[in-house]
């Protein structure tokens, strides 16, 4: 008992301390610049014009490779994952002239491997009430700041989810339920939901398959919270295409091969690129050239200076997709306590269900796999929490995805290995931003951008204006938008020779509401219009036409492009991925002008993709425990 009260006054201190924080904060706020209007109000213009198209890729390398050391970009960014498309989208609604190059695709790489969740982190808050960590708070409060942000910034692919914490002891029950409310007080005005204690049978209720009885243990209730949840790669396809759309040069599939140096003071002023689908290779300048390559920025910082200390120390997340009946939709579940100390969640996700992470040190390589082992530490972690037997044979798909966790390259020990980020310039004209974490994009890119414009004494017009700018797709969705969708328009499939007219049901029209937001009418039209209504795999409710939509206007421009990033395939189910994979291939070729030699590699490369995502139909597992049939 003596216990119980020493951690509730520590609880009390903290909340005293997230009080002058709230209140220090609000003071802030109320003393800030409101000048950016005028620049707001013009980015929010053509953001929200749904007749406006970006790009096509071909002007946005002739705009990269039209700069020279006379006529430079003022920001060149090396990487498009979701960090490296804030930077480009806040660069460029400063005023700036800005490019960004990515050697893959947008989200690629750790932007779409993602648990999917977008949230304030209520271990750390752990950490800050048994610590006294005003440091750890600090963090907690500014990503649950930046949570409600993204939010509303891109409605139609985040929402709010509540999280099921259940506890096994009434002391539990006041733990979880007096952290949870703190999680509350801390988020403040930009709380998503109060949290609440339910009882057994409300919680049986509200998740079916949650145990309540185990090995010497009784549930004694439940601890609800909300977080945001997402769909993160869309999310960062979008951020792209809203950088675009307000003068940003992005061009995916371009590789950094060489970074360019002035003769004389060895500053870097441009990179040398090529592109990875022409061959083609060209120079582009800038004033400030900024390192977002996630896991690979240390690859990007040795071309500036070999000897360069690392800043990356790279972390191994795991993930694994179960069909929908684990979970129910609309309610997550946290096991907050492993039998080595992690957290693992179980959150309903697109129609599935998505359960993981593990974290564990890992070599940085571009397609990351996952291990037995990790896969079977999942399972085990989630099957004391489960009524329902758990089994390998239903994982639809498993992945890895690389966290880069930073250090400072300037401090003096290792101790400084952190979840935040690190903004560093220990190179004349190059900038590094890497860690953190997805919640927290948009305010790491802006001490980016503002690192740059300090380091190359740039002139923007206006400061930074992203935290009231949405993304394309945003302006104008409503929930109900979907509804627009099933009454206007049928999907016209061709089978067979012949073209039979379906209804635009509710299941696809939800999903192309959320996918495309307000554009989704677009992908409607072609679906109607074009005889492209036909859903790419049974069960799912991806179409033909998002295909040549994402060809048309969100540069994808291969299939493993489609199956990974555009739509969610890959990450959902990867059998049924490998089955559409010729249908999307053959779209793609009639948008893009392939010839067969260039289907087949694209059949090739997407197989490789695809053997990297372990579901039970490509993966060994005879030797793990859930092997039930």
């Amino acid at each position: 008992m003596a216990s119980t009260m020493f951690r509730l006054r520590r609880i009390g201190a903290i909340i005293t301390i997230s009080g002058a924080t709230l209140a220090a904060t609000a003071t802030a706020a109320s003393a800030q610049s409101y000048g950016e209007g005028s620049a707001l109000e013009a980015a929010r213009r053509r953001v929200a014009d749904l007749d406006a198209v970006v790009p096509r890729r071909s002007v946005q390398e002739a705009a990269l490779a039209g700069t020279s050391r006379v006529n430079p970009l003022d920001v060149l960014v090396i990487g498009g994952g979701a960090t490296g498309c804030g930077v480009a989208l806040d660069a460029a609604t400063r005023g700036l002239r800005v490019g960004l190059v990515e050697r893959e695709d947008f989200s690629s790489g750790t932007s779409s491997r993602s648990t999917k969740l977008i949230h304030g982190g209520v271990r750390y808050l752990e950490k800050a009430v048994f610590n006294l960590d005003y440091g750890q708070l600090k963090l907690v409060f500014h990503a649950l700041k930046e949570r409600k942000q993204v939010i509303q910034n891109a409605p139609h692919l985040c929402n709010a989810l509540p999280c099921m914490n259940p506890c096994f002891s009434w002391f539990e029950v006041v733990y979880y339920w007096s952290g949870l409310k703190l999680y509350d007080l801390v988020a403040g005005p930009r709380m998503l939901h109060l949290s609440r204690y339910y009882s057994v049978e409300q919680s049986a209720q509200l998740f079916p398959t949650l145990a309540t009885k185990g090995k010497d243990r009784s549930l004694k209730g439940t601890v609800v919270y909300y977080d945001g949840q997402m769909n993160d790669s869309r999310l960062n396809v979008g951020l792209a295409c809203t950088a675009a759309l307000v003068g940003a040069a992005v061009l995916n599939h371009a590789e950094v091969i060489e970074l360019i140096k002035d003769e004389v003071d060895e500053k870097v002023v441009g990179v040398r690129i090529r592109d990875t689908i022409s061959g083609n290779v060209f120079e582009t300048y800038a004033k400030v050239v900024v390192n977002a390559a996630g896991p690979f920025c240390d690859s990007v910082r040795k071309m500036a200076n070999k000897d360069a200390q690392p800043m990356i120390a790279a972390s191994s997340g795991v993930h694994i997709v179960l069909p929908d009946y684990y979970s129910p939709e609309g309610m997550g579940l946290i096991v907050p306590k492993t039998k080595d100390g992690r957290v693992v969640f179980m959150l309903p996700w697109l129609g599935r269900t998505i359960a993981g992470t593990t974290d564990s040190s890992t070599e940085i390589t571009m397609l990351p796999e996952p291990h037995e082992d990790e896969i079977q530490f999942i399972l085990d972690a989630i099957c004391d929490y489960l009524n329902v037997q758990v089994r390998r044979s239903d994982v639809l798909s498993a992945w890895s995805g690389i966290r880069p966790l930073a250090t400072d390259p300037k401090a003096k020990n290792t101790e400084s290995i952190s979840r935040d980020h690190v903004v560093s310039e220990d190179y004349p004209g190059l900038i590094t931003i890497t860690g953190g974490k997805w919640t927290t994009y948009r305010s790491m890119a802006e001490d980016a951008v503002d690192a740059a414009i300090k380091a190359g004494k740039l002139k923007p017009t206006n400061g930074c204006v992203t935290d009231e700018l949405r993304i394309v797709g945003a302006y104008g969705w409503e929930l109900a938008s979907f509804t627009a969708l099933a009454q206007n328009y049928i999907r016209m499939k061709q089978t067979k020779g012949k073209v039979i007219p379906g209804p635009m049901d509710t299941a696809v029209s939800k999903h192309l509401s959320h996918a495309y937001g307000s554009l989704a009418e677009h992908v409607a039209a072609i679906a109607q219009n074009e005889n492209l209504g036909k859903r790419l795999a049974h069960g799912h409710p991806y179409l033909e036409a998002e295909v040549a939509y994402c060809a048309r206007n969100e540069y994808c421009e291969s299939a493993t492009d489609f199956i990974a990033r555009r739509s969610r395939l890959a990450f959902l189910d990867t059998d049924a991925a490998r089955r559409a994979l010729p249908r999307i291939i053959q779209i793609l070729a009639t948008e893009h002008k392939w010839d067969n030699s260039r289907q087949k590699l694209e059949l090739q490369k997407a197989l490789e993709f695809l053997e990297t995502f372990k579901s039970s139909k490509n993966a060994q597992f005879r030797d793990g425990k859930h092997n039930g049939k």
